[in-house]
């Protein structure tokens, strides 16, 4: 009966299982779509203009958002403990 309580507690709650897995589905559309757009493309930045693969700079929105959102959601995890 023991081993049965550690088990439910060790387990993640449906919301963080499921947050996971949709996390992992849109990443997983995100990489798709990239590899869809070969185009070069020119990205205008305030010092110049660089040219590159839509799927670079589309990769890299990608990788910026995920970090933002992972640090926003730690900041608010340590505010909220």
């Amino acid at each position: 009966m023991a081993g049965e309580e550690t088990a439910k507690r060790e387990r993640a709650p449906l919301r963080e299982r499921l947050g996971g897995g949709l996390g992992l589905v849109l990443v997983a559309l995100g990489g798709v779509f990239a590899a869809l757009n070969l185009d070069e493309v020119r990205v205008n930045w305030a010092l110049g203009t660089w040219r590159t693969p839509l799927i670079v700079v589309i990769a890299v929105s990608l990788g910026l958002g995920i970090a933002i959102g992972a640090l926003a959601a730690r900041r608010k995890s340590r505010r909220d403990a």
